[in-house]
Order: C-alpha cells, then structure tokens, then sequence
C-alpha cells in the first residue's frame, strides 16, 4: 500500500485527530500489507492502556498487602492491651478491702503481692502481671513470617563515604527489595511483548515506546501522592509522608527511565523513514511541535527534577532545590496534557493526578493551627516562648490547641525570626490532661526542643539572644505528621536508643508510655 492510498483512506474516513490517536489508525483491508496486519491484531495500539492499568494494579496491590498488616497489627495490640486492662481490673476488685472495714487484713499474696510480686508465687496463683493471651492476639504464624520479614529487610546498608562525607546513601533493604520488584516488573512489561518495533514507522509507532510511555503516564499519580503531606496512602498504611518520600524520589527515577524508553524508539524508527512524515502530517500540521517538540518539552523538566533530587546535588543547591521544585512539576503536568492530547487514558491519569494534589492541599488546610475559626489561633496563630537552655540547646513553648501524638512532629513558621521558612521539629512534650497548659484547660503546652547549627535554628537563638526572655513570637504550625505506627504499650519490652539532641524525638514516647503504665494500661514489664 503506498504512502497516497494509505493518506487517501484516511481522509475518506474524515476522522478527527482525536477519533485516530497517537499511533497511526490505519484500517485493514483485503490488501492490507502483513505490517499493517500484525500492527492491529499482536499489540494493536488501541489496548494499549492495558500497561497503565499493569502499574495501577501493582501500586494497588502493594498499598493493600501494607494496610492489611497495619490493621492486623492495630487489632492485636488493641486486643492485647484490652486483655491486659481487663486483667488489672480483675485483680484490683478481687484484693479491694470491704468498704465497711477499711482495715481489713487480706488474705495472704494480697496487697503485699501488689506491691512487693513474688518472683515464686504459690502453686497455683499466677505472677502478677500476667496476662492470659488469646489465641486471636498473637497468631504464631503471622507472627513469625512478619518476624523474618523484618529480620531480612530491615537491616541497613552501609553509606558509601570519602573523607568522612557521604557520597552515596541507600534506603532500607525493604525499600530496595520493592523498588527492584518495581524495575522488573516495568522492564519485563515493556520489552516481553512483542514486537518492539512495526516493520514500518507507516503503520505506527513503536509498541515498546506506546507501552513504556502510557506506563510513565501511570506512575504519575503515584509520584505525586507520595510527595504530599496529607495524603490517602498515609492515611491507610500509616506510613508518614517522610518515609514515602523515599518512593517518590525513586519513582521519579523510574519515571524518568520509562520515558527514555519511550522516546529512543523514535529516533530508532523516526517519523521521517519510510514515507511516515507524510502521514503523520496528517495527524499532526507541520510545525505544531507535537510529534517531538511535545516530548522533548516533558523530557527537559523530568530530566530537571530528578538530577536535582540527587542527595549529592540536592544538599549543595538546596534552597534552589525547594524553591523551584512545586513549580517546575506544575510546568511538567502541564505539558504532559499538550503531549498526550488525551489519547487512550492518559488523561484520565492527569485528571487523577490533579485531583490528588487538590485534595491533599485541601487536607493539610486541617492540619494549619490558624485556618480552624473555632479557635482562639484563627488567622494570627499561636503563641510561642523562646527559652535558653543548657548544653546549647533552645526550647520553644507554644501553647495550642491542637492534638498530637507521642513520636509526632511539626512544620514550624515564625514570622518574627523568619517569614518565608519553613522548618520541621519533633514534639517533644505529651498531649494529655494530666500535663495542662497555663493557658487554661483547653490549651496543652507544644513544646519544641533543639540545638541551633545553621540557617532558621541560628537565627532562632540570635533573635532569642537580642529580644531576651520575655519576648514571645507568633508561632504557624503545619501538623502534626508522622508518628510511630503501633503502640509502644503494646509490648512487654521496649528499649529506646537516642542520642545528643536526638532525645527530643524520644521525650513524649517515654512520657506516654510511663503514664500508660501507671494508669495499667501498657502491657509494658521491661523500659
């Protein structure tokens, strides 16, 4: 079939350029040439957004496995902490004295046993403490696959260092066993099917470019979910949006990798060979920028994105690197939409991206101390002390009104230090009544704890220094994230490890598990 027939045909069908997508929609007949056969039946560009929907399922399914444990965790601790309450109560109301005779003399193993457990109780009492565990608590099984689970992945990988600098950092041997799946499974996804390439770039374009471009397109959802501060991933696995970030900086790398895929293929086979340029001017008028310009307009801020990302680059222009890198993400969505002129899916991917970036800015409006009208902190925030401690080190008081938990932390803005920084602290105080604010009894004490080094920390303890102790600023608090994921009380043994400044992240755990355990309500026997 020559190059005039094949624009004849499709200048008969008076189809639109959005009816004929991207790969060239040529259709068959009785002397359609076996190219043209095997382009609309092996891997007919139509069901090419079936690798989109590969990578969906695979992101789907690994956040589903990761919820699952998360709830099976919270019920089993929940269930075990139950038990041990119950089990605390019983024991109080049986060694409780007659009301009636405040003196009465218990029996023997009462009260002394209370105060003072034997180590050998009688034949027949059990230890105080004890708690009878149900089977449903503690499945054996579960247990120890989790069990071998962590022991294997959780252990870290050495940093490539020079001169007592870090070169080279990895993540958790977790995270790179997922990412390695990742990188498989994208591969094998792209370059199993086949064929790779068309015999002519006349009867499409290349299969592995369709399939590693709509696979990039998927991931970008991802990408942006996993950057975001409030977000649903957060909220179901209960992995803090510092800890995805980790998948979102390599989801980035994967992307980009996915998109050199996509874009060789085309200097491979170009448009230009084999009489393609004609037909697809039929497609796309000439100087509209589509064919390549589109692509190369992506590639340019992707390719901007991920190698400032680089921790080595990235600690070197970091101000430069926070500064520009909303905006120029914001120009590379735009573009995408200009690239893929809604063919397939690949909108609908976009559209889901912007609708994820919506809603978590619309949720972090919930964690502002100064956006909830029913509070005292509504529009000009909260009050913040600065005191100077010993061993170098700053306290911020800030009495609020907001809750957190122990391990959480916060992104602190102080207009009156420094009006456009934006810093994260671990919260160093617990959030309960029994630790009440001067305030008064609706407020609780946030309390931040640190040592100054540079940058918003040094400008801290200068203002600090020149204003004097009395002097109290306005404090915008973005939070509370992150958080430990199960319950320390949970447990029969807990063991904390911190060191210098590091205790802060420590402080409000401790504080937490100590009240619990005087209340009776941590299964905690060793600290």
């Amino acid at each position: 079939m020559a190059t005039s027939d094949i624009a004849l045909s499709l200048r008969d069908g008076s189809q639109t350029v959005a009816e004929l997508g991207k790969r060239i929609l040529i259709p068959l007949t009785p002397s359609s040439p076996p190219g043209l056969v095997e382009a609309n039946t092996v891997d007919p560009w139509s069901k090419a957004g079936k690798y989109a929907l590969g990578w969906t399922y695979f992101c789907l399914v690994l956040v589903f496995l990761v919820t699952v444990t998360r709830l099976y965790h919270l019920w089993t601790d929940k269930l075990r902490q139950a038990m041990f309450k119950h089990e605390v109560e019983k024991r109080v109301a049986e060694y409780a004295p007659d009301p009636e005779f405040q003196l009465y003399n218990l029996h023997s193993g009462g009260t002394a046993d209370q105060l003072f457990p034997r180590i050998f109780p009688h034949e027949g009492e059990k230890p105080y403490g004890e708690v009878t565990t149900s089977h449903w608590s503690s499945i054996g099984v579960v247990n120890d696959t989790l069990a071998l689970f962590r022991w294997i992945f959780y252990r870290p990988i050495p940093e490539l260092k020079w001169k007592k600098k870090i070169i080279l950092g990895f993540p958790s041997l977790a995270v790179i066993a997922i990412l390695l799946i990742a990188l498989t499974f994208v591969t094998l996804y792209c370059f199993l099917p086949q064929p790779l390439y068309w015999q002519s770039i006349r009867f499409g374009s290349p299969p592995l470019a369709i399939r590693a471009g709509m696979i990039a397109i998927a991931m970008t959802p991802w990408i942006i979910a996993t950057s975001m501060k409030a977000n649903l991933i957060s909220m179901l696995t209960g992995i803090g949006h510092d800890r995805l970030g980790v998948f979102h900086r390599w989801g980035g790398y994967l992307c980009l990798f996915l998109s050199l895929v996509h874009a060789i293929p085309f200097y491979i086979q170009p448009v230009w060979d084999d009489g393609g340029m004609s037909v697809f001017y039929k497609l796309f008028p000439p100087g509209s920028g589509i064919i390549y310009g589109s692509g190369i307009a992506c590639l340019v801020p992707l390719c901007w994105l991920c190698v400032l990302s680089l921790p080595i680059i990235r600690s070197k222009v970091y101000e430069l690197f926070v500064l520009l890198h909303i905006p120029v993400a914001m120009i590379y969505v735009a573009v995408l939409f200009w690239h893929c002129k809604n063919f397939l899916t690949s909108w609908s991917y976009l559209y889901a991206t912007l609708a994820i970036w919506g809603l978590s800015y619309f949720l972090r409006i919930f964690n502002l101390n100064w956006v909830n009208p029913w509070r005292n902190s509504w529009i000009i925030g909260d009050e913040a002390a600065i005191t100077l401690m010993a061993e170098n080190a700053i306290k911020i008081t800030i009495p609020t009104q907001m809750i957190w938990r122990p391990g959480q932390y916060v992104y602190l803005r102080m207009p009156g230090i420094s009006i456009f920084e934006n810093h994260p602290f671990t919260i160093s105080s617990l959030c309960s009544e029994d630790f009440p604010s001067e305030y008064g009894e609706e407020y609780r004490d946030c309390t931040l704890v640190f040592r100054p080094f540079g940058g918003f920390t040094r400008k801290v303890l200068n203002t600090a220094i020149e204003k004097g102790p009395m002097k109290t600023y306005r404090a915008y608090l973005d939070g509370p994230y992150g958080g430990m994921q199960r319950e320390l009380a949970a447990f029969e043994t807990v063991i904390l490890f911190a060191g210098g400044s590091g205790i802060t992240a420590i402080v409000s755990q401790l504080l937490n598990l100590i009240k619990r355990m005087r209340d009776g309500k941590a299964v905690t026997k060793k600290l």
